[in-house]
């Protein structure tokens, strides 16, 4: 689960090099003169412009939907030039798309999409190699060249090969890993990130003495998880190997910090997470996914030009991004980001200044989370599986029930029981018996009574008094403990410094 930026960092710059700029605009003619050089002045123009106008402007939109400005540095790698392949494949397919849907391709060689991306990639590739060259510096630090540790690493796994790619990395003109060790025996004989795999370890003290015969000392093993990564018995033979000869053994996780974590100065309290609830579920949840796909589908369709409304009433009234993400628990414990549309401004301004004072929902805002417009991105969630149309609504780790089994035994949902029966008018224990009544009472028509009594809220915009005056203590008690969160540290700063 990747996490975003938090909404006061997440704007993004836009930014095109002029090379980028110029080459997009010269190309499409370029390709047409290196094609035939008559075909510029004896075919028509209009077909020309449209092309011009179409591949252009696919090019453009393709550098900025790959991010191809951020191979534009002195790090230019293979990964930004497959990057490159992937935004010229997408702009000729879009442009060749458009152009036989308009033109049928009338006037222009059928080769010229290939003859053009083609061109594309290369210039956009040499210009990024030259900036790469005329920038290149020698990054490794002169204190590593005195120190040739070399490395045995076990287990070949995505943890290993990342940490030779970080060595190569930082070192790109040394091997410090002269070693791969695997208890699986189909991977000895193959690489990880150039380094061979080879052979298990309890071989490890003969590779040691291999290397040692020419002239390759071994001067860490570094195991790629942790104590509980191999069998006691093999880690016992490495230690006692290593102890013998006086070389250091590392575990993975802890020399880069994973597993050597603080607990938190935030105040957030993590219930255990129980694995089933006390009876069985109905079996009609297993039907329930398949209406969740094909509801949400169908949904997403018919709001769709509600969504683009709403996003461009979010940017206009709070800015961007329009969209806000919170990580909550879902099915069987798992993490999830939740998705909704912004109804309250970022927290902090682009210089990271707090902005509390007037963080409270506009009169955009309140109609958006009166209507349950806002919730509508989390169609997304219920598309990826993530969560259901119709379920328990997803909490916050620290307001959790003290039995999570019950609610986390299904998948969370848009809306809910509770939401039709009251929602922010009702406290937190007859949420968790309404939520208990639904899973425990879960059917077609439950489900097809909550859809329309929810269908029924989104379109009754009137809003009681008693639960405006919920929606802004709900909002108020976020920017206390957000305060709190805040000033925390700064009085442990001052607290120091006093």
């Amino acid at each position: 689960m990747r996490v975003p930026s938090p909404t006061s960092r997440s704007s993004k710059r836009i930014y095109l090099s002029l090379w980028d700029l110029f080459w997009a605009l010269a190309t499409p003619i370029l390709a047409l003169y290196l094609r035939d050089a008559d075909i510029v002045f004896r075919a028509d123009w209009s077909v020309i412009s449209y092309y011009w106008l179409f591949s252009s402007g696919f090019a453009l939109l393709a550098f900025f939907a790959f991010r191809l400005q951020d191979g534009m540095t002195r790090y230019f790698s293979v990964h930004e030039a497959l990057d490159i392949a992937e935004a010229v494949l997408f702009a000729e397919l879009m442009t060749f798309v458009a152009l036989f849907t308009l033109t049928r391709l009338d006037g222009i060689p059928r080769s010229i999409p290939l003859t053009h991306g083609l061109l594309l990639a290369t210039g956009l590739i040499a210009a990024r190699m030259f900036v790469r060259v005329a920038l290149s510096e020698d990054d490794e630090s002169p204190d590593y060249h005195c120190r040739r540790e070399r490395i045995i690493l076990i287990g070949a796994n995505r943890f290993a090969t990342s940490f030779i790619q970080l060595l190569k990395a930082y070192a790109p003109q040394r091997q410090p890993v002269i070693a791969v060790l695997d208890p699986d025996a189909a991977m000895i004989g193959r690489a990880i990130s150039g380094v061979q795999v080879l052979g298990a370890p309890h071989e490890l003290d003969a590779i040691i003495s291999e290397f040692a015969i020419h002239g390759v000392g071994t001067d860490r093993v570094v195991i790629a998880g942790e104590v509980d990564f191999l069998s006691p018995a093999v880690l016992h033979e490495v230690e006692r190997i290593c102890k013998k000869r006086q070389i250091d053994v590392s575990f993975l996780p802890r020399m880069i910090g994973v597993t050597e974590w603080k607990p938190s100065n935030v105040a957030v309290i993590s219930k255990p997470v129980q694995a089933k609830p006390s009876f069985a579920l109905s079996s009609f949840f297993r039907l329930k996914r398949w209406i969740d796909v094909v509801g949400s589908l169908t949904l997403i369709v018919l709001f769709f030009p509600l969504l683009m409304i709403a996003g461009v009433l979010v940017l206009l009234d709070v800015g961007s991004p329009v969209l806000f993400w919170q990580e909550r628990l879902g099915w069987k414990g798992r993490s999830f980001l939740i998705y909704k549309f912004r109804t309250l401004r970022a927290p902090f301004d682009s210089a990271g200044n707090p902005t509390l004072e007037g963080r409270q929902p506009s009169a955009i805002g309140r109609f958006l989370r009166a209507t349950r417009i806002d919730e509508l991105p989390q169609l997304l969630n219920v598309l990826l599986g993530d969560m259901s149309l119709i379920g328990p609504r997803p909490l916050l780790p620290e307001d959790q029930p003290s039995n999570t089994a019950m609610r986390l035994s299904v998948r969370p949902g848009i809306s809910g029981w509770a939401q039709v029966n009251g929602a922010k008018l009702v406290s937190k224990e007859e949420k968790e018996k309404l939520d208990e009544w639904y899973i425990r009472n879960a059917s077609l028509w439950v489900v097809l009574r909550t859809t329309m009594m929810t269908l029924k809220l989104m379109l009754y915009i009137h809003v009681s008094p008693e639960e405006t005056v919920a929606d802004t203590e709900q909002v108020q008690s976020r920017n206390i403990d957000l305060e709190r969160t805040i000033s925390a540290p700064r009085r442990v700063a001052g607290e120091k410094y006093r």
